[in-house]
């Protein structure tokens, strides 16, 4: 049973992973500072796999104590990191906070994997890295553009710094590019939980179904799009963490083509903001409020993937659709309490 650690472990992907990872025969360490999650959800992961993981509740901007952790468990086989502030909108409004969070946190555990010879790493990329591309659906060859906020720069130097140390030959990687993903687990025992004000989409559009939010609002519908919102890739988490797994175990049985793997994970399908609305309505039967507003700074216009290679060389198989995203995102949203 091979030992791997897990940042933001207790975040809406990385959790969903670890149940995938645990369910697949991986023992699994958490790192979590609890400041976008909750304690929780190490109880709502043992609901579904029977099984306790450790969670340390520490910060990966700091070096001394995240170097306690490999101390404590010098027999970790890889690492998934997903741990990073993941805000497009407030990225535009935080630059600093987002630059110094996610890399500093990257560069200290990428110095501690060498450190104690941890040779697996899988990275939480986004498919931000592309910029606004010149045409869709993306591949992994397409060249990356500027980024259209700080967030997705941090994940663009985050896959440099990862591919530099990967050239030294002292560490392998894949670089996992997703695009949105949404929905929650099926046993509804796990799902996206935003602190504050939800800055997503489909937490928003349920948010505003129960309640909680008087009325949603679609950021532009003067896009060169079908319906004039953005057009996004929206894929379940579910399928969002069984690629994690799949990766992790090609880099571990050493079946990657090259040291530093790189893979969309999306549907391959682009839905407007507009038609994700419409598709929660059909599902819920409910009607929602919203309104049109001014662009969002950061935004691109329309972005999906080619997942061709992941499908093959991974052996991923999508098995969600936008119907079963928005269900299990609406069934997750009605069994939490109603705070308004």
């Amino acid at each position: 049973m091979k030992k791997i650690l897990v940042t933001g472990g207790c975040g809406y992907i990385g959790s969903h992973t670890i149940v995938d990872l645990l369910e697949h025969g991986f023992e699994v360490v958490s790192v979590d500072d609890f400041s976008n999650s909750y304690p929780s959800v190490i109880d709502r992961i043992e609901q579904i796999t029977g099984k306790r993981i450790e969670n340390f509740t520490s910060n990966l901007t700091d070096l001394t104590t995240t170097k306690k952790i490999f101390e404590k468990h010098p027999d970790i086989a890889g690492i998934i990191h997903f741990a990073a502030f993941k805000a497009v909108g407030e990225s535009v409004n935080q630059p600093l906070e987002y630059y110094q969070n996610n890399l500093s946190s990257l560069i200290n555990l990428l110095q501690l994997s060498v450190e104690f010879g941890v040779k697996n790493f899988v990275f939480s990329s986004s498919c931000t890295v592309y910029g606004n591309p010149d045409s869709i659906p993306v591949t992994e060859s397409f060249p990356m553009k500027e980024a259209a906020s700080p967030y997705g720069a941090t994940k663009q130097m985050g896959e440099r710094i990862i591919q530099d140390l990967v050239q030294t030959g002292k560490i392998q990687a894949t670089l996992l590019r997703y695009f949105n993903p949404v929905g929650a687990h099926p046993s509804i025992l796990l799902g996206e939980l935003p602190i504050g004000k939800p800055l997503n989409l489909v937490p928003v559009i349920t948010q505003t179904a129960v309640g909680i939010l008087p009325e949603m609002q679609v950021f532009g519908n003067d896009y060169p799009t079908r319906d004039g919102s953005c057009i996004r890739d929206f894929i379940h988490v579910c399928d969002i963490a069984r690629a994690h797994t799949l990766a992790l175990e090609q880099l571990m049985e050493q079946r990657n083509k090259v040291p530093c793997e790189i893979f969309n994970l999306g549907t391959g399908l682009g839905i407007t903001v507009l038609e994700a609305i419409q598709a929660f309505e059909k599902v819920s039967n409910v009607q929602l409020p919203y309104r049109i507003a001014p662009r969002r700074a950061g935004d691109v216009v329309a972005i999906y993937a080619n997942n061709e290679k992941a499908k093959n060389e991974l052996g991923w198989k999508i098995q969600n659709d936008i119907d079963a995203m928005m269900d299990t995102a609406w069934k997750w949203q009605q069994s939490l309490p109603k705070k308004s």
